[in-house]
């Protein structure tokens, strides 16, 4: 398995040296995917406002209204949060203007799907809209960039973790013969596949501690992604395995009556044979076995309250 390596980000452009000028965006003809699109929001029911070329890379787009009853959110996303779609509400409700469209996409066999605007979609639902605003566009491909489009918005690394195994899951069952590699801009990180199933099996699974170690050894094969998503399961497998370890240490130190935030950020940083290597580091999976031996053995009776002070990484979860 290759380390994984950093992104590179792409250089700032010259000022306005890229993409159309407004004259350019106007779509006097609509191609054929975008005109079988339009078709499909008049026969569900919507109307589309009009049509354009966006500015930077010129993809069609067509401003719709649609029945609200005809959207639904795609099925990798994260979860609904309660709290923000009821405010957001709240705040349409006072302002009385819905002024920030949806991204939608056509979705089989019927209707379609938002990629991006699952909080607004449900606060207009809760204030019974009949109708809402999307930007529809024509490329389904655009379902599996939910990660992408989100960039915006800070998601905690459970969110990303099951968005990401959602849209594997989803994209192995529409053609599990294509390679992982294809997808790494879907996907952004290997680790996130890893601990996405950590998640679905324990929801309240920290996965904050061991993200560093998995970002660090785990990248994107050429491997089929049904044969890929084995070796995800295999690892979250373990990785599971050593967390009930580090828990049964931590549980321990708690015992002893020591305090801190940081316990299992502690007990892992200890246990972790990768701080002492240098140059190539070892297998993911001989690390993980590693681990989990050390944490068998871990001795909580040689910890006292003051080497906890140093102690840092992501706070423990409760419960």
């Amino acid at each position: 398995m290759k380390s994984a390596t950093a992104k590179r980000r792409p250089r700032k452009a010259k000022p306005a040296s890229n993409g159309l000028l407004p004259s350019e965006c106007l779509m006097p003809e609509l191609d054929e995917a975008t005109a079988q699109t339009s078709a499909a929001i008049a026969k569900a029911g919507g109307c589309v406002l009009s049509s354009y070329r966006e500015p930077l890379a010129g993809h069609a787009l067509l401003l719709s209204i649609l029945p609200i009853d005809a959207v639904e959110p795609t099925p990798f996303q994260r979860d609904l949060s309660d709290a923000h779609h009821k405010r957001l509400a709240d705040v349409i409700s006072k302002t009385g203007r819905f002024l920030d469209p949806i991204v939608a996409i056509l979705a089989p066999p019927a209707g379609f799907w938002t990629p991006n605007g699952r909080h607004r979609l449900e606060a207009m639902r809760r204030l019974g809209a009949k109708a809402i605003t999307a930007l529809v566009v024509p490329n389904r491909e655009v379902a599996w960039q939910i990660l992408a489009l989100n960039t915006e918005k800070a998601h905690n690394l459970k969110e990303r973790s099951l968005e990401v195994i959602r849209i594997y899951r989803g994209l192995v069952a529409e053609d599990a013969r294509r390679p992982e590699s294809q997808f790494t801009f879907y996907l952004d990180e290997a680790a996130l596949i890893t601990l996405g199933i950590c998640y679905e099996t324990l929801p309240r699974f920290g996965g904050g501690v061991y993200h560093p170690i998995l970002r660090r050894l785990e990248a994107f094969t050429d491997d089929p992604l049904n044969v890929a998503l084995k070796d995800h399961e295999k690892r979250a497998k373990m990785l599971l395995d050593l967390e009930e370890k580090v828990a049964v240490a931590v549980g321990k130190l708690k015992e002893r009556g020591l305090v801190s935030p940081y316990l299992r950020a502690f007990v892992v940083a200890r246990i972790n044979p990768l701080r002492w290597i240098k140059g190539e580091p070892p297998p993911l999976e001989q690390v993980l076995k590693t681990m989990r031996d050390r944490a068998e053995r871990f001795n909580v009776d040689k910890i006292k309250q003051q080497d906890l002070a140093s102690a840092a990484g992501p706070p423990d979860e409760e419960g």
